[in-house]
């Protein structure tokens, strides 16, 4: 309750322009926002570009916030939709096509997987496998969702979703099995 208080009180400063009150906003969101960033990112470095561009975004469109809903639930979807964008502009310019690039790492057993372990094997799924991913399981998006927002079909989102799953439980049989 004590940190709602905060943010409410934290975005009002800024909707009228306190350059300080957006320092403490983005001390205040910057680590949690940036947890959203790497699932989507395909390195700590990009992860960390999306942060800086979507809180730029945040503070861009503050007077647009009205006050439904919470103000971080505000923050994170703008985050989330710009990873989606720095994502579909990463598309524009890579051509390649999917391919595992997956770093193998020391062996682990499945019940010693940490959350970097786990926050690595999200990272390596193909992109569109772990956009689909992010935004269906971790995110809570519905397929319609996420087509209109990837602006795929919806069966392609619930194909991607149904790969990265499967690509995620085979590496993780491997983790178990020791063969990463």
């Amino acid at each position: 309750m004590e940190q709602t208080a905060t943010l409410d009180k934290l975005f009002e400063r800024c909707k009228q322009g306190d350059r300080r009150a957006q320092e403490q906003l983005y001390h205040l969101l910057a680590s949690k926002m940036l947890g959203v960033c790497m699932r989507y990112a395909k390195s700590t470095f990009e992860a960390e570009d999306m942060l800086q561009a979507g809180f730029v975004k945040v503070f861009s469109a503050m007077q647009g916030f009205r006050g439904e809903g919470s103000a971080e639930g505000w923050v994170r979807r703008i985050i989330v939709n710009t990873a989606i964008s720095t994502y579909r502009d990463n598309m524009r310019l890579e051509t390649e096509s999917w391919q595992e690039t997956h770093d193998a790492g020391h062996a682990y057993e499945l019940q010693h997987l940490e959350y970097e372990d786990l926050l690595r094997l999200v990272r390596a799924l193909p992109d569109g496998y772990r956009m689909v991913f992010n935004l269906y399981a971790i995110e809570g998006y519905s397929h319609k969702e996420i087509s209109e927002m990837l602006q795929i079909s919806e069966g392609a989102s619930k194909s991607q979703l149904s790969r990265a799953r499967k690509w995620l439980q085979d590496k993780l049989l491997k983790v178990e099995g020791g063969n990463v």
